[in-house]
């Protein structure tokens, strides 16, 4: 199981931060789960200043990553699920929205919390959706991540 020695994903002082969800449509039980855990983790958090964007799939995370990034927002949380199928679209999609994803952050020095998860079969992609018996929420994870990484930007540039 991937979250074997994961960071604690206790929530952090996010209060005053402006957080955007970006979350993709396919899958849309996985998608509930991670909508879901990124908004409780916002809400431990005490972030109350938060938008949500619809998106069809996780290719066009980057892209609304992206503008969301200039737009004020403190930090940036994308959310999808890609299931690998029995041709290379799988492999591309993936490597398309990771690369897109790392882009966004880098070039806009605003943190993304990475939620895409990419899984072989429908079970993982639940097993780490957050849902009752899941054993994984990562929409938790990316979301309290980001907000960690917000943190320590904000810190780091000082008042002002």
């Amino acid at each position: 199981m991937s979250g074997h020695g994961a960071p604690d994903a206790t929530p952090v002082d996010a209060a005053g931060l402006r957080v955007a969800v970006v979350a993709a449509g396919w899958h849309e039980r996985v998608m509930e789960g991670l909508v879901a855990g990124a908004e409780r983790a916002l809400e431990a958090s005490g972030v109350t200043d938060h938008l949500l964007v619809r998106v069809s799939g996780s290719f066009e995370l980057p892209v609304v990553a992206a503008e969301l990034a200039t737009q004020g927002f403190d930090a940036v949380i994308a959310l999808g699920v890609v299931i690998r199928g029995g041709t290379p679209h799988f492999d591309f999609v993936c490597t398309a929205a990771t690369d897109g994803l790392n882009r966004v952050a880098l070039d806009h020095r605003v943190p993304v919390g990475f939620g895409l998860l990419t899984c072989d079969t429908e079970e993982q992609a639940l097993d780490r959706a957050g849902l009752e018996g899941s054993r994984e929420d990562k929409g938790v994870e990316a979301t309290t991540a980001a907000l960690a990484a917000a943190l320590v930007l904000r810190d780091l540039r000082g008042p002002g």
